[in-house]
């Protein structure tokens, strides 16, 4: 591995765990695994895992025109937060493509922070200086800042066990918790998750990631913690239908057509894309983000081509063989009209016509606690 990929704070703690396969990813050098991508993909689902997601962009913005700014460049209703609270949103460029998608931390009325994803930070950063407005900075802050992700069912009772108290109660999703002491260290501690389970993300000052990625491991012992890497990451994310930057979304496919126009609020006023967006809707957005299932032998995979007959409909944009499921399922963006549940078509993999279908989506939900 070259030693001019980047490196999370953690990076030293992997080189002393015997199972962890490390792997370039977007120009850093991160665990696609740990004791293999079955077993951690598992952990989250029934217990606990906690990845190490320090690679990720953390811009903080502030100003007396925060807010307007980010309503500004964002396609969601930052106007509805209130200090402590969080959103999922998208950054469009004029045509309605997607520049990123991110989430927006409202600390107080002028100071906010954003995540991006970290393939996008360099191309984050000069997009949103390039549309700046008056007495607004936006400081990114991402090399100095980690980012851990505790997720699955047990992460409340661990993030407690953690704390020493009851932390975990104090947070509705989408909410946080800033100046939090953990492990020596002073965290925001906020609610969201990217794997369908539950899920707690802890910031911390970059120095003492070590340190906190111990006590949370030592905590989640008895509750069956697992460190898990990128990999499960994907496979779980993938099954609860949730998107990554360079498949689902991208300059080239719009929030509607990968089915988040939830997140996108044309009613709010004036935002970068508003008008494309707009117009895609009154037409009828073209193309449509829709589960598959393969009816032959064949796992979907992203960049396969989808097929009716000897005409290209669409592509595959993510797949696998469900570790939870134990069945050969996809994303695809496909023509509108081949949009509806058991829509059959041909996916085209390395030459071979393999038959599919459209399924509901996600592929699986948690379910909800018990009330006993």
């Amino acid at each position: 591995m070259s030693d001019e990929l980047k490196r999370t704070p953690l990076y030293p703690l992997y080189e002393s765990l015997p199972g962890v396969r490390l792997v370039d990813f977007g120009g850093w050098e991160l665990p696609v695994q740990f004791a293999g991508i079955q077993r951690e993909h598992e952990a989250v689902r029934t217990r606990a895992g906690l990845f190490d997601v320090s690679h990720m962009g953390e811009f903080m913005v502030s100003g007396p025109f925060a807010e307007a700014f980010l309503q500004r460049i964002t396609t969601n209703d930052v106007s509805k937060l209130a200090d402590g609270q969080a959103q999922y949103t998208l950054m469009c460029d004029a045509s309605g493509g997607v520049v990123d998608d991110l989430l927006v931390y409202r600390l107080t009325a002028g100071m906010y922070m954003t995540v991006v994803n970290a393939s996008n930070i360099a191309k984050d950063y000069d997009w949103m200086r390039e549309h700046l407005l008056d007495d607004t900075v936006v400081a990114d802050v991402s090399g100095e800042t980690a980012l851990l992700a505790l997720q699955g069912p047990s992460v409340a009772a661990i993030l407690d066990a953690a704390a020493g108290t009851a932390l975990a109660g104090r947070l509705a999703p989408f909410h946080f918790l800033a100046d939090v002491p953990l492990g020596g260290a002073s965290c925001l501690v906020s609610r969201t998750g990217y794997t369908g389970e539950d899920g707690f993300e802890l910031y911390a000052p970059a120095a003492q990631a070590p340190a906190l990625w111990r006590l949370l491991l030592e905590a989640g012992a008895p509750f069956g913690l697992e460190p898990a890497g990128l990999g499960a990451r994907d496979t779980l994310r993938f099954e609860a239908r949730l998107p990554l930057y360079g498949q689902e979304l991208s300059a080239g496919i719009t929030p509607l057509e990968a089915g988040l126009g939830y997140f996108v609020k044309l009613d709010k006023g004036d935002f970068i894309g508003r008008d494309a967006l707009l117009a895609q809707k009154s037409a009828g957005v073209p193309r449509k983000l829709v589960g598959i299932e393969t009816l032959d032998r064949g796992i979907p995979r992203h960049g396969y081509a989808v097929y009716d007959g000897d005409r290209q409909i669409g592509k595959v944009t993510s797949g696998t063989q469900s570790p939870t499921l134990k069945r050969s399922l996809g994303l695809a963006l496909v023509e509108a009209d081949y949009a509806k549940p058991d829509t059959a078509f041909d996916l085209d993999i390395r030459g071979k016509r393999v038959r599919a279908k459209v399924v509901p989506t996600p592929f699986y939900k948690r379910r909800p606690p018990d009330r006993t």
